[in-house]
């Protein structure tokens, strides 16, 4: 599991970093073209806005699997000095976690972008067909399933090894 997440981490954080530097290059771009040749570009405005989208999709997978997300952890920092009252919180999180992911991310997101492929959507600068737009949806919930499993593992693994694990 362990190698699994080392290469989805290089990946993720590989496209990330391409497609950060592709949108900043199309923004660049556009202003540059709006301001001093007076000549918008629309094919950048919309490269840009799809690539803002699976850049916002996938750096939350990411930052999902660093760790690194947004969280309250006020409960959690009231159970820090038992290890396993707080696996068990965090094994909770999981469930709901993975139960968004699976149902609004995976499920909902492929439905959408099948849908979106079967009507033939197809965006008005490039051309393509939104439903690949859209695929950034199901593939974050995929990737965030993928680090959530990772994280129900270590949850339980913690849980077993706590003394007080039996007490609680």
């Amino acid at each position: 599991m362990n190698k699994l997440i080392t290469i989805i981490n290089k990946a993720l954080s590989l496209f990330c970093i391409s497609l950060s530097s592709l949108l900043v290059m199309c923004v660049v771009w556009q202003v540059f073209s709006r301001y001093v040749l007076n000549v918008p570009s629309t094919f950048t405005d919309e490269v840009a806005r799809f690539l803002f989208i699976w850049v916002g999709l996938m750096g939350a997978a990411y930052t999902l699997g660093q760790k690194r997300h947004l969280a309250i952890d006020l409960l959690a920092m009231k159970l820090e000095h038992n290890k396993a009252k707080q696996a068990k919180l965090n094994l909770l999180i999981n469930l709901i976690s993975i139960s968004f992911a699976s149902v609004i991310m995976v499920y909902g997101g492929a439905r959408l972008m099948l849908k979106t492929l079967e009507t033939g959507q197809i965006s008005p600068a490039l051309g393509i067909e939104m439903g690949l737009v859209y695929a950034a949806i199901p593939l974050c919930g995929l990737f965030m399933l993928v680090y959530i499993a990772r994280d129900i593992f270590e949850n339980i693994s913690i849980a077993k090894k706590s003394p007080t694990s039996l007490n609680s």
